[in-house]
């Protein structure tokens, strides 16, 4: 009987321990996800600025570049200058894709070192002999 009630006590303390184990990890998920959404969101605002300011200042920019080599007396047309343009900001473009497909860094480092050394726990547990 006490045996009975010995393994409903240890059945139960590994219960909560194991609810706690997995509430710590989702805690540490949930504030890590939480971060790298707010880092996120501002370094999108700031893209898209960015981004948004300097195509309206590289339009300009190319405007008046085809316009100014069109008439330096070379006798070169306008349309050939702004083929020409377009040609580099292509070629452009593929250098600046393929700086963006190379790998970043890992995301969630603290998790995923949490959750390997469980594992390694978790294995080390079920190699040790019950007593």
């Amino acid at each position: 009987m006490t045996e009975d009630l010995d393994t409903d006590r240890h059945e139960s303390s590994l219960r909560a321990s194991a609810v706690e184990f997995v509430s710590a990890r989702l805690e540490l998920l949930s504030l890590e996800a939480q971060e790298a959404g707010k880092a996120a969101a501002r370094k999108g605002a700031l893209v898209g600025l960015i981004v948004g300011c300097a195509m309206i200042a590289w339009m300009a920019l190319v405007a008046g570049m085809i316009g100014w080599i069109a008439t330096a007396g070379d006798g070169v047309k306008w349309h050939f200058v702004a083929i020409a343009a377009a040609i580099f900001h292509l070629l452009l473009a593929g250098v600046a894709a393929a700086v963006l497909r190379r790998p970043s860094a890992a995301s969630f480092p603290l998790t995923k070192s949490e959750l390997l050394k469980d594992r390694e726990w978790l294995l080390n547990l079920k190699d040790r002999p019950k007593h």
